[in-house]
């Protein structure tokens, strides 16, 4: 783990050293966020859908011998898990919900503090209903109120009301994060999508490879958590950042995940041939020892 933040290098100039991770792992975990990074970001969060190139990379890498795939939203779990088929693993809300091995696990003590976030959700919903497309997205355990589709006029309006709100009703419960135009409301104590990524990880068989690939300041934790010994791949420019590499857009992402199935395709054909040719090999020893 590393909390040092440089500027990402393009996904090319790393290729080389993806590879040698993989040639020298066990197994790849692939963890990937959601908005901006599978599906592009649109102002109504209702019609997110990853790309279809998306899609089908993703089906195919959690098909692939060798590999799983998780995804890891501040969407809450039910419905991120609606809107992308392939991954066996599923982490929402920023990691307070996790979906693995037929059971969902919830933090307690983000469990604890829905009755305060629903109470937030709607004391914001009253403040801010005159401030048109203005959105406030109640998920139980966390809350977002969306500033994309609200005007540059508006929105200090909106932050400075939001921040009123949470300080006179959270109390020392909730505490409020930023990202890509929203505010996050959620329980304040440390955790992220980092520590979600390590319990997923930690299931995992020693010496897997992990790569965790998202667009968001809240990806952070979980860049940190991978890297150096896995591969943090930011979707966006190339600002600070502790992920290592960086690719432009879902687009590339898509050619990415696909580039990960064929190599790891790749490896799984060259290791079968191998042992193949070890078994003709033994098989011909017992049959002709004096030849050996």
């Amino acid at each position: 783990m590393t909390g040092t933040e440089t500027s990402p290098q393009p996904l090319e100039e790393c290729l080389p050293r993806i590879r040698a991770t993989l040639e020298e792992a066990t197994g790849l975990l692939v963890c990937l966020d959601f908005d901006g990074t599978l599906a592009p970001i649109v102002d109504d969060p209702d019609a997110a859908v990853p790309t279809e190139p998306n899609q089908q990379a993703v089906t195919a890498l959690s098909e692939t011998p060798g590999a799983t795939t998780a995804v890891v939203s501040g969407r809450a779990l039910a419905n991120v898990r609606e809107r992308i088929d392939g991954p066996v693993i599923y982490a929402g809300n920023h990691g307070l919900e996790l979906a693995r091995n037929g059971s969902i696990a919830v933090h307690p003590v983000a469990r604890k503090r829905t009755a305060r976030v629903e109470r937030l959700c709607a004391i914001l919903e009253t403040t801010l209903s005159s401030v048109p497309n203005c959105r406030i997205e109640n998920k139980r355990l966390t809350a977002t109120v969306h500033l994309r589709s609200v005007s540059a006029a508006a929105e200090p309006i909106v932050r400075r009301a939001t921040h009123e709100v949470v300080d006179r009703f959270g109390g020392d419960d909730l505490a409020i994060s930023t990202g890509k135009r929203i505010l996050e409301i959620g329980p304040d104590f440390p955790w992220g999508k980092g520590n979600a990524v390590e319990l997923i990880a930690a299931d995992e068989p020693p010496g897997t490879a992990v790569i965790y690939i998202g667009d968001d300041v809240t990806d952070e934790s979980a860049f940190r958590a991978v890297e150096p010994d896995g591969i943090g791949v930011r979707v966006g420019n190339d600002d600070l950042s502790s992920a290592s590499c960086r690719v432009e857009s879902p687009a590339a992402v898509a050619s990415f995940l696909s580039w990960l199935e064929s190599t790891l395709a790749d490896r799984v054909d060259r290791t079968s041939t191998a042992s193949a040719t070890r078994i003709s090999t033994d098989s011909v020893r017992s049959h002709y020892p004096d030849r050996w």
